[in-house]
């Protein structure tokens, strides 16, 4: 085993002995083609000083006084707007074409809406109730749809009524 382990590290180091005149060659090529010279920086252009005037003015890096943000919601308490505090209802995460009526329900005269929400979650609403994503109240609740008024941003901060209709959809099969 030995022998085969001497004989090995000998045909190994019969590499190392090769003639190098084919990389010597290679490496002088390689200096003749490469120059020494480094092409010269660019000019550098003139700096032309800029006057911020703009002192008087709130820094976009500061965060507002409350007194400004006052200002803006007085502005908007004249416009038509959604209640803030109160608390959504499980139909206000679907949007109104998530939503399909599926029956009604009825007893001492308060009709019921049977609703199916994208996920086959059925729901039970009536009129003063909410659903969709844009604030919708329900107005109305009847055989055939179930009515509602949204409010929708009109950009400026302020809300524009809409009137919707979901109707009835007859099963399949």
């Amino acid at each position: 085993m030995m022998k085969y382990l001497v004989l090995l590290l000998i045909f190994m180091l019969s590499g190392c002995f090769d003639d190098p005149s084919e990389l010597n060659a290679f490496i002088a090529k390689v200096h003749e083609d490469t120059s020494n010279q480094i092409a010269p920086m660019p000019a550098v252009p003139k700096f032309n000083h800029f006057d911020y005037s703009a002192q008087s003015k709130r820094s976009p890096f500061v965060a507002p006084k409350p007194e400004a943000i006052q200002e803006k919601l007085q502005q908007m308490t004249g416009c038509l707007s959604p209640d803030p505090r109160r608390r959504k209802q499980p139909l206000e995460k679907y949007s109104l074409a998530d939503l399909s009526m599926r029956g009604t329900l009825g007893e001492l005269g308060i009709t019921w809406a049977l609703v199916q929400a994208s996920d086959d979650s059925l729901h039970r609403v009536a009129v003063g109730g909410y659903m969709g994503l844009y604030n919708g109240r329900i107005t109305g609740v009847s055989q055939e749809s179930v009515t509602l008024i949204e409010l929708i941003p009109d950009g400026a901060g302020c809300w524009i009524e809409r009137e919707s209709v979901v109707s009835i959809v007859e099963s399949e099969g």
